[in-house]
C-alpha cells in the first residue's frame, strides 16, 4: 500500500465533499425510473419480463413456497454452516433485545409522553445473484423481528447458475422468521416492495444493501416508502500505534478489500508499523483466492497515512466518517470519547471487524459514503415510529395558553389563537 506522510497530505484524501453522490450514475438512474414505472403500471408481468431481461431467468412463479424453504435444509450439506447461522441469529437478537429494553419504552401515562409502535410490514432486500449472502438476511430481518414488526417480506434474486434462490438463503430466512419470500431482485424488486403488485404486497419500509441499480431504486422510491439508507462500497479505517500487531492489521485491511470496490486505510504515527503492515499484506495476499480483486482495491482505494499523533489520526478518521473504525492502540478505551463519526467502532485489538459481519451482534448494515456523519447502523429504531402523546388540564392551560395565543397571532393564524382563547375564556383545559 502507498504511504502518505503528514496530516495535511492525508487530509484531502480523507475529506469528503459531502456524502456519496449519484451524479455519475445519471444514465442508470434514468433507466431505473423506467423500470419502476413499468412495475407500477404492469405489476407482476413487469417483474417476470425484467427478470428474464436482466438475469436471463424465466420464472414460473415469484413467491418461494414454504415447501421449498423446508426442503432447503436438506439441500444444504454443510450443517456446521446452519449452526453458525443459528448462532449468529441468536447474537443479533440478543444485541437488539438489549437495545429494545433501553430505548423502546412507552411513556403515554405522562402529560407529555409518547407511544412506540412497530411498523406493520417491512421489506428486506437480500443480494444473491452471483453468490448467496445469508448473513445479510439475518442482519436485516432479525432486528425487525425483535422490534416487533408484524410481517417481513423478503425479495432476493434467483441465482445465475441454478435459476432458483439459494437454499442457504432460504435457511437463513427461516431462521430469521421471514414471513414471505419472493424470487426477484434488482430495481424491479424495490419497485414491487414500494408500490405492490398482485403477488408482492407493498411495505412501509425497505431495508438492506444492493448494487447501484438497487440503491438508485431505493433513492427514487424514498418518500413513497421508507428506506433505511443508501449504501455504497464498504470502508474501514484502522487507527493503530506501535503496540498493534502488523499481522492483525494487515489481515483486517485485506478482509475489507476483499469486497472489491472498498476503502482500506491505516492511520498511524509509527513508521515501523506502517512498513511492517506493508510486508504482511504482501505475505498474506499470496494465498488468498480473491487476491486479484484485493490487490486492485488496495491499489485504487487503499493507503497508509503517517501522522504525528493518535489525536491527529482520530481527527482524520472523524473527517472521513467511515463505515468501520478500529482503534488498535494502547488504552483504546481512553480515545472512545474523541470519536464523533463512525458507523461501527471497534475498541482494542480484540475487536475484530469481520466478527460484526457475521456473529458479534450489531447489524452489519452500516452507513457508508460519509453518511455516518448523520446516520446510524441498522437497528430496531429503523423499525418503529414514535407517536407523541399530549394531555393538558386547566393548570397547563393557564400557564401555556396565553403564550400559544400570542405566537399564533404573530404568525397570522387567528383560528389557532381563538381555539386556545375560547378555552381560556371558559377556564377549560381539557382532560
Amino acid at each position: 500500500m502507498k504511504i502518505v506522510e503528514g496530516f495535511n497530505k492525508a487530509k484531502p484524501l480523507l475529506t469528503r465533499q459531502g456524502a456519496a453522490g449519484f451524479g455519475e450514475y445519471a444514465e442508470q438512474e434514468q433507466a431505473v425510473r423506467g423500470i419502476i414505472e413499468d412495475v407500477r403500471q404492469r405489476g407482476d408481468d413487469a417483474l417476470f419480463d425484467r427478470t428474464l431481461e436482466f438475469d436471463g431467468i424465466k420464472l414460473d412463479t415469484l413467491e418461494v413456497s414454504q415447501s421449498q424453504v423446508d426442503r432447503a435444509y436438506c439441500e444444504v450439506d454443510n450443517k456446521e454452516l446452519i449452526s453458525a447461522l443459528e448462532l449468529a441469529a441468536e447474537r443479533i437478537a440478543a444485541y437488539h433485545t438489549e437495545q429494545k429494553k433501553s430505548l423502546l419504552k412507552d411513556n403515554a401515562k405522562s402529560k407529555l409522553g409518547w407511544l412506540m409502535r412497530p411498523l406493520e410490514r417491512i421489506g428486506v432486500y437480500a443480494p444473491g445473484f452471483q453468490a448467496p449472502l445469508p448473513s445479510t438476511v439475518l442482519m436485516t430481518a432479525v432486528p425487525a423481528r425483535v422490534a416487533g414488526v408484524k410481517e417481513i417480506i423478503m425479495v432476493t434474486p434467483p441465482q445465475k447458475e441454478t435459476k432458483e434462490v439459494s437454499p442457504i438463503t432460504l435457511v437463513a430466512a427461516k431462521i430469521a422468521k421471514v414471513d414471505r419470500i419472493f424470487s426477484v431482485g434488482g430495481a424491479q424488486a424495490i419497485a414491487a416492495l414500494a408500490y405492490g403488485t398482485k403477488s408482492i404486497p407493498a411495505v412501509q419500509k425497505i431495508c438492506g444493501p444492493g448494487n447501484i441499480w438497487v440503491t438508485l431504486a431505493k433513492k427514487i422510491v424514498n418518500g413513497d416508502v421508507g428506506i433505511d439508507g443508501l449504501y455504497g462500497p464498504s470502508e474501514v479505517i484502522i487507527v493503530a500505534d506501535e503496540t498493534a500487531s502488523a499481522a492483525y492489521v494487515a489481515a483486517d485491511l485485506l478482509a475489507q478489500a476483499e469486497h472489491g470496490a472498498a476503502t482500506s486505510v491505516l492511520i498511524t504515527a509509527s513508521r515501523k508499523l506502517a512498513d511492517a503492515v506493508n510486508l504482511e499484506i504482501d505475505k498474506q495476499l499470496q494465498d488468498l483466492p480473491r487476491r486479484d480483486i484485493i490487490a486492485e482495491a488496495l491499489e485504487k482505494r487503499g493507503f497508509i497515512a503517517l501522522v504525528d499523533s493518535i489525536k491527529e489520526a482520530i481527527e482524520l478518521a472523524n473527517l472521513y466518517a467511515p463505515e468501520h473504525l478500529c482503534l488498535v492502540v494502547k488504552n483504546a478505551d481512553s480515545y472512545v470519547d474523541k470519536v464523533r463519526n463512525a458507523g461501527c467502532l471497534f475498541v482494542g485489538e480484540g475487536a475484530i471487524e469481520a466478527l460484526v459481519d457475521y456473529t458479534a451482534g450489531p447489524s452489519h448494515v452500516l452507513p457508508t459514503g460519509g453518511t455516518a456523519r448523520f446516520g446510524s447502523g441498522l437497528n430496531i429504531l429503523d423499525f418503529v415510529k414514535l407517536i407523541s402523546v399530549v394531555k393538558t388540564d386547566n393548570t397547563d392551560l393557564k400557564r401555556l395558553g396565553r403564550a400559544a395565543s400570542v405566537i399564533a397571532r404573530a404568525e397570522g393564524l387567528v383560528a389557532h389563537a381563538r381555539a386556545v382563547e375560547k378555552r381560556l375564556e371558559k377556564g377549560q383545559g381539557g382532560a
